[in-house]
């Protein structure tokens, strides 16, 4: 069944229209002429699993990472950059209902600063696209930089010389399940942590990654596919510092930091810059992200937490950084009276604000928010929700994950008088 690619839907697939069927097309570009041989029905929407190229568009610029079409960490590589933040411009105008701009990120290879990388017996490297039992075997990943070629190189030679069982994802076997890699983009320090199951690691290991600042290991307990788990050991240094301006930030394995460095620079800055008054509540305040960098600039912060781990994070990194900020252990919608703040930061999870947290800065009226948000839909909806209180003042988008669909938003909301 052939067709034309006329454009690209919100989640960076091509789109094709044909015999009064869309169909969704991965790592395609508008123009592209393709033959969708196999699909699948994901809820009403047709995704092409088997297509061929038949005719590219001058829409496409070649890829620097041989996996792309396979490996499911990168959708838009082919795009020209400039095109791909037009896209993410278009998407969060559309799903927001008024024109925001997308700010580039100054690095668009070697940006991300975290890849968990599978240790399987299909492959070390990433999960297949459209799979969760399949891996692809990498030498090394753009997005994150050189470093991971030498991190992985290392991998492999512990691998052929003491030979531990790689994981089996099917049946949820082996020793061996992932290796995180971690990097200070401003300060180039290194962090590697393998994750494994339950077992004995050979005391060699760690001189496998001498280079390395910070070298953990960590146990995965339980029956769950995750790249984390609990700290058996480390080497050298118990964390490693990224650097956002003149503000300096611990790095844990067990902690949050935004992905990419040099667009979280540009993201601390603005919410710097939309924060009003003197009394700042930073809410899921995390590691302290915004609320340390804002205590840097002179406010007087608060940030509540649900992570305690996260609360002592925030806490060392004001320590850290010399400012005096309070971190506490709480619940969003836990805050006895908002309306003691001037300005109200918001980064919630993907799922957007709980509707207690929502009735409650419709009653108590802080007089300025600042959300940002990794979720356009969950912040449309919130959005709109505060609206009969609050009018949008400034809102930008700003790409922390180039060659992606997803893109980050930051408004600037302020009571109505």
């Amino acid at each position: 069944m052939r067709g034309v690619v006329e454009e690209l839907d919100f989640e960076g697939m091509g789109v094709v229209r044909v015999q009064n069927r869309e169909f969704h097309v991965p790592f395609t570009a508008p123009g592209d002429k393709v033959d969708i041989k196999e699909w699948r029905r994901r809820k009403r929407t047709l995704i092409a699993t088997d297509f061929e190229l038949i005719e590219p568009s001058q829409n496409r610029v070649d890829t620097k990472c041989p996996h792309f079409g396979t490996c499911g960490g990168c959708l838009l590589q082919h795009i020209p950059y400039g095109e791909q933040i037009r896209f993410k411009s278009d998407k969060l105008s559309r799903i927001l209902g008024f024109d925001v701009e997308v700010l580039p990120s100054s690095v668009i290879y070697g940006h991300r600063n975290r890849i968990d990388v599978v240790i399987s017996t299909n492959g070390i490297g990433f999960r297949r696209r459209g799979t969760w039992w399949d891996a692809v075997d990498i030498e090394w990943c753009p997005v994150f930089g050189e470093s991971s070629r030498k991190v992985l190189r290392s991998l492999r030679e512990f691998i052929e010389d003491f030979k531990p069982s790689l994981y089996e994802i099917r049946k949820n076997e082996g020793f061996l399940r992932y290796i995180v890699i971690r990097e200070g983009k401003f300060t180039g320090e290194l962090m590697v942590t393998l994750v494994t199951a339950e077992g004995k690691l050979p005391e060699e290991f760690p001189g496998y990654f001498d280079y390395a600042d910070s070298i953990y290991w960590s146990v995965n307990r339980t029956k769950s596919d995750v790249s984390y788990g609990d700290i058996e050991r480390f080497w050298g240094k118990e964390f490693i510092r990224e650097r956002l301006n003149d503000v300096t930030y611990l790095i844990h394995p067990n902690s949050f930091f935004q992905t990419n460095s040099y667009a979280a620079v540009d993201l601390v800055k603005k919410v710097a810059e939309f924060a009003e008054g003197e009394r700042v509540l930073d809410l899921y305040s995390g590691v302290g992200t915004f609320g340390v960098y804002l205590a840097k600039k002179g406010f007087s912060v608060e940030g509540i937490e649900v992570n305690p781990f996260a609360v002592e994070m925030a806490r060392r990194n004001s320590e850290l950084n010399s400012v005096e900020a309070v971190f506490n252990v709480g619940r969003d919608r836990d805050v006895r009276n908002l309306g003691e703040y001037d300005t109200l930061v918001l980064d919630p999870p993907r799922a957007g604000l709980h509707p207690k947290l929502i009735k409650k800065i419709l009653k108590d009226k802080p007089q300025s928010i600042v959300y940002v948000s990794c979720n356009p839909r969950t912040l449309g909806e919130n959005l709109e929700k505060l609206r009969g209180e609050y009018v949008i003042e400034e809102a930008l988008g700003l790409d922390m994950f180039p060659h992606t669909p997803h893109v980050e938003a930051i408004v600037k909301l302020g009571r109505k008088v």
